[in-house]
C-alpha cells in the first residue's frame, strides 16, 4: 500500500466557523444512506474543490471501510483534520452528526412523551416495522454477497448465526472467534490451535465482565454499551442493529423489540447515518442524559481513529493477517445480522397485512435498489 505520513492540506483555508458550517450543511443533506452521503462529500470536496486527488480519496475511504463506524462521518472528521488539525476534525464530525442527533433527540422525546397514543403514529409504525425488517433482511443478502467468498466464510457466518440465535453467545466473542477462525484457517498448521482457542474462549464468555454492563450505574452502563457498539460496528451501520439489540433489549432490558424497531424506523428517515438510532435507544434507557452518553459512546471511536491514529492505521490496516481476521469477522457480522433479522421479523410481522407490506418492501428494495444503501 501507499503510506502517507503527514496528511496533505488544502492551500485555501477557511475559518473554524466556516468549516463547522460547511459540514453542518452536509449533515442536513445526509439523506439516502452511506453511499449517497459519501458521494455528496466527494462531489464537493474532491471533484469540485480538489482538496485531495481521487486516488488519495479512494485509499482513505478504503481504510474507513475496514474500520468500525460510519464511513461518511469518519471522512468528515478526516477532511476537517486536513483543514484545521484535531480541532478541525472535531468540528467537522460534530457538524455532520448534529442535525441527525438533534432530530432524533426530539423524536425520542416525542415518542416517550406521547408513545403511540396518537392513532396517526400508531398506524405509521404499524406500516414502518415490516419495511424495517425487510431492510435488515436485505442487509444480510447484500453484505453477505460481498463478504462471503468461500466455503470457510459461509461456515463462519452460519456458526455465528447459530451462536447468536440458539446459544445466545455474546456478540463480542462471536466477532472475535469469527475473525480468529478464518485467520487460523489460512494457517493450516494452526487449525487445531484455533479449535483449542475456541474451546477455551466459549466458557470464558459466560463469566466475562466485559460482556455485560449490568453491574455499572445506569448512565455509565449506557455509555459503555455505546462504546462497545462503536468499536465493533465492522461492515457498516447495519452491524449495529444486532449488537445494540443484544445489549439494550436482551442484555439490559432497556426497551422491547417493538420499541427497538420503532427506533430503527425513525433513524432510517433522518438525514444521518443509520447508527443515529442509538440516540433513541439511549433516550429510552436513561432519558436525555442516556441519549447523549449513548451517542457519545457510539461516535467516540469514529472521532478517535482519525484524530489520534489515522497515520498509524494507514500503515497497518492492509497487513495480510489483519485482512484475513477482518474477513472472518465480517462473515460473523453477516450471521449476527441474520439472527437480528429473524428476531425483528417475528416482531414486525403480526398478521397477513404486515406480511404483505414486508414482502412488498423487500421486492421494491431488491428491484429498484432503494436509496437506503447497505455499506
Amino acid at each position: 500500500m501507499v503510506a502517507e505520513s503527514p496528511v496533505s492540506r488544502p492551500t485555501h483555508r477557511e475559518s473554524l466557523v466556516g468549516l463547522f458550517l460547511r459540514f453542518l450543511k452536509f449533515g442536513f443533506l445526509a439523506w439516502g444512506g452511506p453511499v449517497a452521503q459519501i458521494g455528496l462529500i466527494k462531489h464537493e470536496l474532491v471533484d469540485r474543490e480538489r482538496w485531495i486527488p481521487v486516488d488519495h480519496f479512494n485509499r482513505v475511504l478504503g481504510i474507513y471501510q475496514l474500520l468500525p463506524g460510519p464511513e461518511a462521518h469518519e471522512l468528515c472528521v478526516y477532511f476537517g483534520y486536513m483543514r484545521h488539525g484535531r480541532i478541525g476534525g472535531l468540528l467537522a464530525g460534530l457538524g455532520f452528526m448534529l442535525p441527525g442527533f438533534v432530530l432524533m433527540f426530539a423524536l425520542s422525546w416525542f415518542y416517550v412523551t406521547y408513545g403511540l397514543q396518537l392513532s396517526l403514529f400508531s398506524a405509521l409504525f404499524y406500516g414502518l416495522k415490516p419495511a424495517v425488517a425487510a431492510l435488515v433482511v436485505l442487509a444480510v443478502y447484500r453484505i453477505g454477497r460481498s463478504a462471503i467468498s468461500d466455503a470457510a466464510l459461509a461456515t463462519i457466518a452460519a456458526l455465528a448465526l447459530g451462536a447468536t440465535w440458539i446459544w445466545q453467545l455474546n456478540f463480542a466473542w462471536v466477532l472475535l472467534l469469527s475473525g480468529l477462525a478464518y485467520l487460523f484457517w489460512h494457517e493450516g498448521r494452526k487449525r487445531y490451535a484455533a479449535g483449542l482457542l475456541a474451546l477455551g474462549l466459549v466458557p470464558a464468555t459466560m463469566l466475562s465482565p466485559w460482556a455485560t454492563s449490568t453491574s455499572l450505574p445506569l448512565l455509565a452502563s449506557i455509555f459503555w454499551s455505546g462504546l462497545k457498539i462503536g468499536l465493533l460496528t465492522f461492515g457498516g451501520a447495519y452491524t449495529a442493529i444486532p449488537l445494540l439489540q443484544q445489549e439494550a433489549v436482551y442484555g439490559n432490558g432497556w426497551l422491547t423489540n417493538a420499541q427497538y424497531l420503532d427506533g430503527i424506523a425513525l433513524g432510517g428517515i433522518l438525514p444521518a447515518p443509520l447508527i443515529i438510532f442509538s440516540t433513541f435507544v439511549g433516550y429510552l434507557a436513561g432519558g436525555p442524559g442516556g441519549a447523549i452518553l449513548m451517542t457519545l459512546g457510539v461516535f467516540l471511536p469514529a472521532f478517535s481513529f482519525t484524530l489520534i491514529g489515522h497515520t498509524y492505521l494507514e500503515r497497518i490496516v492492509h497487513h495480510p493477517g489483519l485482512q484475513l481476521f477482518l474477513k472472518g469477522l465480517t462473515a460473523g457480522v453477516v450471521g449476527l445480522i441474520a439472527a437480528a433479522a429473524i428476531q425483528l421479523a417475528r416482531v414486525a410481522i403480526v398478521d397477513m397485512v404486515t406480511l404483505g407490506l414486508g414482502l412488498i418492501a423487500l421486492v421494491i428494495l431488491l428491484r429498484w435498489r432503494a436509496s437506503v444503501a447497505v455499506a
